[in-house]
């Protein structure tokens, strides 16, 4: 009979609750439950799993709205312009064909969102509302207010539970389970009470988010910890693009206590603008030459664009989030900044009242709450915060598998679709999309595939690493590793990067792994939070790593990735991704590794002017 020793006792591991299903989702946010909702539509037996309760996701978070060519604000719209909008906001390194896919499904999306209740903001004629958003040539973001993600996750929640998803709330995800090369289970824990759980399935859909708490200020709660990253690269799975860690450029910045709490895009995109403590509007100072032609180039332009009119060109704003936060950044170095240390952020001077109550409502009440500011009246302090990882785990861009047979990703936790740097809303449509394709996906493996056997011994490893962390006589603090951490990734691995600071930074997160080898938390499994701490350090260490090793390899400065020491652009980097896997002898392979080619029409698309592109797509559709 197999027995382990757990928290100081014999225990059968049969008595550990085995749980069968088809297919195991991770992860509850807008692409988990699209992926589940698809699965189960396939007939899939489907389990969901989330590290908190149904309901809070990141997904809430993503307030301004979902990117999408409709066409209902401007019906010069098309899949061809989000396409190239996408791929030029991600500087070329999109996946070509995950970006094609998303550019081009991303209307249907939405629609089907509509079908199942989903309450968006209508024009004068009834149809789907879209706003601007940095980014995007032209008004695209269908929204609810700016309380967007959570209609979403609120119409995949109801579709979800009414078509008999079970779900599994409060319960963290530990590590995967292998049939040989193929993925056959998961271990998991119940956070109240510390039991196991085991998920035996055929496959695994990671949906878990970024790794925003490995740094100090970040717009992320305490669930992104890179579990998925983390997971992923333990089972064999390839890591990509790390070094493409989005800074929103508006967070807000005070009180301390809610610093880095975001402040939505569609503040700007309302019409918000950003000006120093010399109420100087500096955006107008920071245009990148390359941008220019595609931005307004004077205040009357902006004015045009704020009144609607069509042929006004956007304002400097709404450029790509990277060049936003590096601006701000710029002021504050420059002694220009805000009271606390980011700039000023106004909407009051631009909108009524009346207008920012029905626009904003959820702005108006965040800094009414928590900043006991009213921003009908006074501008909002805000500064870059790290909000958003453009890489992830390695995946087919039509089944959104990796190289581990079983083991799909997608959403934020999967690379590919946003290359060097997002665009405002392509989140949304990115997660209904890819949340379904990875769905599709697993339907399509798991029919072709036998039911995988258990390894007892697997599932005894997973168990004793996690318990030897009660277990311990004495050890290291998890609360201060991970304070040490996220100073060392703020510090290190910022928003502006050096080869010696990406040393310094690799050299402290290998201290950091020495402490982790003897992390110690006290107390029993029950309702422990400082045992979950300690659990979560490996992720965030994995992901921490794998970030500072690619920022490092990659001497360039490209969308979200700044080099001091790398200035601009290198067209030679543009022929690599920056892959990272686990070696046999348990440390990180960092490597360049060559892009596919793009098919010549995707290249061609993207690379037309945009007068070219319009005339193609009036020509398409038989408009003069």
């Amino acid at each position: 009979m197999d027995r382990f020793k757990y928290l100081g006792q014999l225990v059968n591991i049969n008595e550990i609750k085995t749980v069968e299903h088809d297919v195991i989702v991770l992860g509850a946010g807008g692409a988990g439950l699209r992926a589940a909702i698809e699965c189960s539509m396939q007939g899939l037996s489907t389990g969901l799993v989330c590290k908190s309760l149904l309901g809070k996701a990141h997904t809430v978070m993503a307030e301004g709205g979902v990117a999408a060519s409709l066409g209902n604000s401007d019906d010069r719209d098309h899949w061809k312009v989000h396409f190239r909008d996408t791929m030029r906001g991600g500087k070329f390194l999109n996946n070509w064909r995950m970006a094609e896919l998303h550019a081009k499904q991303a209307p249907d999306r939405v629609r089907e969102l509509e079908e199942w209740g989903a309450v968006f903001d209508r024009t004068k004629t009834g149809l789907i509302n879209q706003r601007n958003f940095g980014g995007h040539r032209y008004p695209r973001l269908a929204h609810v207010g700016d309380r967007t993600g959570l209609e979403i996750i609120r119409t995949l929640q109801d579709r979800g539970v009414h078509q008999g998803i079970e779900v599994y709330m409060e319960c963290t995800g530990l590590d995967l389970l292998k049939d040989g090369d193929k993925i056959a289970g998961m271990v998991a824990m119940w956070r109240e009470t510390g039991e196991f759980i085991i998920f035996r399935c055929k496959a695994v859909i990671l949906a878990t988010g970024g790794g925003g708490k490995a740094w100090k200020i970040t717009s992320n709660s305490w669930e992104y910890t890179g579990d998925g990253y983390g997971m992923a690269y333990e089972a064999g799975a390839e890591l990509m693009d790390m070094e493409f860690t989005q800074f929103h450029p508006t967070g807000m910045v005070w009180p301390p206590s809610v610093r880095g709490t975001l402040v939505t895009e569609g503040v700007r995109g309302e019409g918000g603008i950003l000006v120093n403590s010399e109420n100087e509007r500096f955006m107008y100072d920071n245009i990148p030459e390359r941008f220019a032609p595609e931005t307004a180039d004077t205040e009357a332009e902006a004015e045009r664009w704020l009144d609607g009119d069509k042929g006004a060109r956007r304002p400097p704003e709404l450029l790509t989030r990277d060049v936003v936060a590096r601006a701000i950044r710029r002021e504050v170095k420059a002694g220009r900044g805000s009271p606390h240390g980011g700039a000023f952020l106004d909407i009051a001077s631009r909108r009524s009242a009346e207008d920012i109550k029905k626009k904003l409502p959820s702005m108006y009440h965040q800094f009414k709450v928590l900043a006991e500011l009213d921003i009908t009246k006074e501008a909002m302090e805000v500064g870059p915060t790290l909000h958003y990882f453009m890489g992830g785990v390695r995946v087919d861009a039509d089944s959104q598998m990796t190289r581990v047979p079983g083991l799909f990703a997608c959403g934020e936790c999967a690379a590919g679709v946003h290359g060097a740097n997002r665009l405002g809303g392509n989140s949304l449509s990115d997660l209904l999309v890819c949340g379904k394709l990875a769905g599709s996906g697993a339907v399509d493996y798991i029919k072709s595939t036998a039911t995988p056997n258990l390894n007892n011994e697997q599932v005894k490893y997973i168990i004793r690493s996690a318990t030897n962390i009660l277990n311990r006589e004495s050890g290291e603090n998890p609360y201060l590793i991970h304070e040490k951490l996220q100073d060392l990734m703020q510090s290190n691995v910022g928003i502006v990067r050096t080869d010696e600071l990406l040393s310094e930074g690799i050299d402290g997160v290998m201290d950091l792994w020495k402490s982790f080898q003897s992390v110690k938390a006290d107390g029993a499994s029950q309702f422990n939070p400082g045992w979950h701490q300690a659990i979560a350090l490996r992720n965030l260490l994995i992901t921490s790593e794998a970030v500072a090793r690619a920022a490092r390899i990659r001497e360039e400065s490209r969308g979200a990735h700044t080099r001091v020491d790398f200035e601009g652009e290198r067209d030679e980097w543009l022929q690599y991704n920056v892959v990272l896997s686990k070696n046999a002898d348990g440390t990180m392979n960092a490597e360049r590794v060559h892009r596919e080619a793009p098919g010549k029409e995707l290249e061609r698309i993207a690379n037309l002017s945009i007068e070219e592109l319009e005339a193609e797509v009036r020509q398409e559709r038989g408009v003069e």
